[in-house]
């Protein structure tokens, strides 16, 4: 299946459905080559990137933010097709929405704080040498920001 059906069909599909599908997508594409524990760092970057309102007020806008994550950064035809990495990333993105869905001081964080994240081997964002959370992986997390949910 390709990129731009995904990002389509989480247009229809009521809110959590597509939030899920996004993130989904976002795990599949961002690292879907590394480790459960990584996959699992990224999703809470994502996660922790929604609730603090400033990307946008759903999965969907956050992880679609102009040049944030993967589904804005590679081509629409983009096929998603390894079904077994596929199965797994929705599996951790589930498993991370219920995880985050706890009280603050009940969920397990894999990176506490982590605002963005880097490939340093294939990307040398701006921001690189903010402080470091630490490196799962191929992935180094970072803290560019204080990021703190936004007031209900």
């Amino acid at each position: 299946m390709k990129l731009a059906w995904i990002l389509w069909l989480s247009q229809l599909l009521p809110q959590p459905a597509a939030d899920s599908l996004c993130l989904s997508t976002t795990v599949y594409l961002e690292a879907r080559d590394q480790t459960v524990r990584g996959q699992q760092a990224v999703a809470e970057v994502a996660l922790r990137r929604r609730d603090s309102g400033l990307w946008g007020d759903s999965m969907c806008q956050v992880v679609t933010a102009r040049k944030q994550f993967a589904p804005t950064i590679v081509s629409p035809g983009t096929r998603l097709a390894n079904d077994k990495a596929w199965s797994e990333a929705m599996t951790v993105a589930f498993d991370a929405e219920r995880n985050w869905a706890l009280p603050a001081g009940e969920r397990r964080e894999i990176v506490p704080g982590a605002s963005h994240f880097a490939a340093l081997a294939i990307a040398s964002p701006s921001w690189r040498n903010a402080y470091k959370v630490g490196t799962i992986g191929d992935h180094t997390f970072y803290r560019v920001q204080s990021l703190k949910p936004r007031a209900s």
